[in-house]
């Protein structure tokens, strides 16, 4: 394979993960980004650790989906991630209810 088909290869598959994502990332509450995967998840906790005088962080979180184009299956039932780097949490907005327009309601 040559290094053409390669970067052509990750740029579909790229672009199949975006996708995916596009699709569901209204089924999650939060998104967490740590230094090393970018996370879809419906229950997060974060506590801070100390070891050795050294700060460390404990994420945990249920119901995830993981950005990374190399895993076979992306839905993950329980994820625990362990970093000396910044996490980064964000609450996602819940669309409100939307109701269909008057001329959809059969009467």
């Amino acid at each position: 394979m040559s290094a053409e088909d390669l970067e052509k290869y990750e740029t579909e598959m790229e672009l199949t993960l975006y996708k995916e994502y596009r699709d569901i990332v209204a089924q999650f509450s939060y998104v967490v980004e740590t230094e090393r995967r970018f996370y879809l998840a419906n229950s997060v906790d974060v506590a801070p650790r100390n070891a050795d005088g050294e700060v460390y962080f404990e994420v945990r979180m249920s119901d995830a989906w993981v950005w990374d184009m190399y895993r076979p299956a992306r839905f993950v039932k329980n994820v625990r991630v362990v970093t000396f780097k910044d996490v980064n949490i964000e609450e996602l907005d819940t669309p409100d209810l939307r109701l269909p327009d008057d001329d959809q309601f059969p009467g």
